[in-house]
């Protein structure tokens, strides 16, 4: 009896071993399954639609500019490219909306000058500009002009500002909207030239060139691409500039500093992603945009709306928009201007 006892507890054990190992055969075969599920279904970057928040309204130089980026994106990706222009409050609208993005390289954001604005601008910001994307590179550089109505009396800035003191109440500057490069520089040549004018935000360069053609506005700031036409045109002419040098564009048109006014504004726009998108996507896309941007067609086109067309490491945009946060926090204390 003891004999077989033993010799059925031994067979208990050899069956319980062969259903052990019959079970860890069939997980593995699960787990192989469903790692090659996983990796059939991880497709290589980009496998599906762009999308590009810009945080300016249709028209303008930004809209314009990445437009005609992302179409040539979309060329060297094979994926759709959509822009999704979301202006307002300083850009703050549009920049909230991808930093909820996830950082899958699928919400990028067209990062500018006037995010570094706002910075001091505000008084609260939703997110810190400083660490809340992932830089990917520089696009162009701009320079903004001081525009009237083209049949105006006068011939520089300075005879614009001379009717702005005779009568400042009724001296408009029409801008787009509040936080963007072209508001601060208004902000800027009201304290640089002591003239207390009155600055009216407008929510696209359309409205600013309609308020400058109904005499709304007596002048207006905005770049030679968002209103090449009516310039070209004479509807508008250019008074002042904002650059440190003159523009090839427009050779005839002196910059403020030339005009006696201590006041300088160059903008520029940008590529990023959301905070803690991958290093791989960051140098997919900067591999993309170094292409694009440092093309012979895409810098000549962007030099005829006014721009210079420059690509950078994501480390030399970093380091560019940290620069300009502390400039124009200099710069907004220097002329007095109140955060709101």
């Amino acid at each position: 009896m003891m004999g077989r006892s033993v010799l059925d507890r031994g067979g208990s054990f050899q069956g319980a071993n062969i259903v052990t190992r019959m079970a860890a055969a069939v997980v593995a075969l699960l787990v192989g399954a469903a790692t090659l599920e996983g990796a059939s279904a991880q497709a290589p970057y980009p496998s599906r639609p762009i999308r590009i928040v810009i945080p300016f309204g249709p028209g303008g130089l930004a809209d314009i500019t990445f437009r005609i980026l992302g179409q040539q994106l979309a060329e060297r990706t094979g994926q759709q490219v959509v822009i999704e222009n979301r202006p307002g409050a300083g850009g703050i609208v549009a920049a909230a909306a991808v930093t909820a993005a996830p950082p899958d390289g699928y919400t990028l954001f067209m990062l500018s000058s006037g995010i570094a604005l706002s910075k001091s601008l505000l008084r609260t910001m939703p997110f810190d500009p400083a660490t809340a994307f992932t830089p990917i590179s520089t696009v162009a550089f701009f320079d903004l002009l001081i525009l009237a109505k083209g049949d105006t009396a006068w011939r520089g800035i300075g005879d614009a500002l001379g009717a702005a003191r005779a009568d400042p109440a009724a001296f408009t500057i029409a801008t787009i909207n509040p936080g963007s490069t072209q508001n601060v520089a208004a902000e800027l040549l009201r304290s640089a030239t002591g003239v207390r004018m009155t600055i009216v935000p407008h929510r696209n360069t359309g409205e600013v060139l309609t308020s400058l053609l109904r005499g709304d506005a007596k002048i207006a700031v905005e770049s030679y691409a968002a209103l090449k036409a009516p310039i070209d045109a004479g509807q508008i002419k250019a008074i002042a500039a904002t650059g440190e040098t003159r523009s090839a564009l427009q050779p005839n048109v002196p910059t403020l500093k030339e005009s006696g006014i201590s006041a300088e504004v160059v903008g520029w726009n940008s590529l990023a992603a959301p905070a803690k998108t991958s290093k791989d996507i960051v140098a997919i896309l900067n591999g993309h945009l170094r292409a694009i941007v440092d093309s012979e067609a895409f810098r000549k086109r962007i030099l005829e709306l006014g721009s210079e067309a420059r690509s950078s490491s994501p480390e030399e945009l970093q380091a560019r928009l940290l620069a300009d946060i502390a400039k124009w926090a200099a710069v907004i204390r220097a002329a007095g201007i109140e955060p709101r």
